[in-house]
């Protein structure tokens, strides 16, 4: 028995042509994505960052690929991507109040003499006066912020079963950053992430000033304790 495989013949004729629209049609948003991306960083101003989130979360491997071929290191596109998800979450972070807010900062930012031990809430810092992030702590607890001294991410996901803060400031090198910020959008946080600036598991540093001015978002000057930029400067 004979069929018609006409139709059928057809319809795979339409499917290939759809999807050989859809791929091009990825590559060129990509590329457009990639040269706004690319003037943006020149300019050192953001235009059009809805666009570029957008296609960051729908076409990130072409993107990257495209950045690659330009000529851009990982380094500087990941600072990138962090740079246009910070900008997009500021407004949402600033309505969230005070008690509903967590940092978490790495364990590597301590002195190597640290006497801090490890908790199952990450370590508790006893503010000896070894490293800046005792001060630190005492300065963002005033504002009324809980803070977490962690070893990994998998205490950010336990903190954050257990406290349910609705956003956070991360602290850490690049790809720690990156992460935290691709998994508090997987649960739903509003995150905001600031990178060390140096890297390693020892004694790296951060600028304290970067996460001091993202903790103050939203903040009415009047509720900012009087001496907080003096200790913050």
């Amino acid at each position: 028995m004979d069929f018609d495989l006409g139709p059928w013949h057809n319809l795979m004729y339409i499917i290939g042509e759809v999807t050989v629209i859809f791929i091009l049609g990825a590559l060129v948003v990509s590329f457009v994505l990639v040269v706004i991306s690319l003037y943006s960083i020149k300019r050192g101003r953001l235009y059009f960052p809805r666009f570029i989130k957008a296609g960051m979360v729908l076409l990130e491997g072409l993107m990257k690929a495209f950045f690659r071929l330009l000529g851009l290191e990982d380094r500087e596109m990941l600072t990138f991507i962090i740079k246009i998800h910070n900008t997009m979450n500021a407004s949402a972070f600033s309505r969230v109040p005070l008690s509903e807010r967590a940092v978490f900062v790495p364990q590597c930012l301590r002195s190597a003499k640290c006497p801090a031990h490890l908790t199952p809430e990450g370590l508790k810092c006893v503010n000896c006066g070894q490293c800046t992030v005792g001060e630190a702590q005492l300065l963002l607890q005033r504002l009324g912020y809980r803070i977490f001294i962690i070893p990994g991410s998998s205490f950010i996901k336990r903190m954050v079963k257990k406290y349910h803060p609705k956003a956070i400031i991360g602290v850490g090198c690049l790809t720690e950053v990156k992460e935290g910020i691709d998994l508090a959008d997987k649960i739903g946080l509003v995150a905001m992430g600031v990178v060390t600036l140096k890297e390693g598991c020892v004694e790296t540093l951060v600028n304290w000033q970067d996460i001091y001015d993202v903790a103050t978002l939203g903040l009415d000057p009047a509720s900012v304790p009087d001496d907080f930029h003096t200790l913050a400067g």
